[in-house]
């Protein structure tokens, strides 16, 4: 998937071009170093190594989806990670959308919508019948493009979460 979207960083400068695809294992190290930025944004550690080692064991065992953005110049604007699963209401399959993440330099055009759209295709793809995600309170900015885009908040159900201590 190829998607057009203007850069705001001036108005004379020309469209960019990303494309959109399934990140593979020879992507783990390039991905991993956005997802340890994600990471961060969470307040975890910087970890590259640990980052590279989970994205590789998730895709080698196949257990999540990545779709990455690149611009025409290969650099890696963004990443989404989608993890099939299952509703036991529905009796169908659906995909929880735990990580999106732009790299700062590529904000504001068009990548997190862009990877949204791409993940919602694989998730039809995959005969998902829903999409969940959740993300911080505080982080109002993704809260203003999922629902832009078409996600509802749940109004309905409260989400727990509890640490299993080893």
């Amino acid at each position: 998937m190829t998607v057009s979207a203007p850069n705001h960083q001036g108005s004379t400068v020309p469209m960019t071009s990303f494309t959109i695809c399934s990140a593979s294992a020879a992507d783990v190290e390039r991905v991993g170093v956005l997802f340890d930025q994600y990471r961060q944004f969470y307040q975890q550690p910087a970890d590259l190594p640990r980052a590279v080692s989970y994205l590789r064991a998730r895709l080698e065992s196949g257990d999540s989806i990545v779709l990455m953005a690149q611009t025409a110049e290969g650099a890696l604007a963004g990443f989404c990670q989608l993890y099939p699963s299952f509703c036991s209401v529905d009796a169908a399959p659906i995909c929880i959308l735990y990580d999106v993440f732009v790299a700062a330099d590529f904000r504001q055009q068009g990548v997190a919508g862009a990877l949204l759209a791409a993940a919602e295709d694989q998730a039809r793809a995959q005969g998902a019948v829903r999409m969940e995600l959740s993300t911080a309170i505080s982080n109002t900015s993704a809260q203003r493009l999922y629902e832009a885009t078409g996600w509802v908040r749940d109004t309905t159900f409260l989400h727990y979460s509890k640490a299993v201590t080893q």
